[in-house]
């Protein structure tokens, strides 16, 4: 028996949850893993997520300029489901609702991959927290 999305995703969001989606505002036809750092992301409004790239060269150039702790490198070795290299731009989140999730889950279109570690979502947040780009709204859920 198949778990509905609703009860998959709810049941499964915390601190480190990773989705594995198709967003449209990225210019790639490809999915991407989306990471959950969100100290308390079921009881917060919108969860924020930050998203890992294999293209860490292009990702550094474009970010030359920003605090090197905004860009965090994640290996195979570091987390099991990345099969290559990638990097995650803390400039930039995305938000996204419990609801958009189980919609996307819904029509088949993401799907749920292990848990990423503690020590490397505090890595993630202290990025997002040191970059200039997020807005404040965002860095309190980070900091309660």
């Amino acid at each position: 028996m198949e778990v509905p999305p609703e009860v998959a995703i709810k049941a499964t969001i915390r601190p480190g949850s990773v989705f594995y989606f198709l967003e449209d505002t990225l210019t790639s036809d490809e999915p991407h893993y989306f990471i959950v750092i969100n100290i308390d992301p079921l009881t917060d409004k919108t969860l924020v997520l930050v998203c890992a790239s294999s293209q860490i060269s292009k990702v550094r150039r474009r970010r030359k300029n920003y605090p090197v702790e905004t860009l965090v490198e994640i290996t195979p070795a570091n987390y099991a489901d990345f099969k290559v290299n990638s990097i995650v731009d803390c400039n930039d989140v995305w938000e996204k609702t419990v609801s958009e999730l189980v919609q996307k889950r819904s029509q088949g279109e993401l799907q749920l991959k292990v848990q990423m570690e503690t020590a490397l979502i505090e890595k993630l947040r202290q990025g997002v927290l040191a970059s200039q780009r997020v807005k404040n709204r965002i860095k309190t859920l980070l900091r309660k």
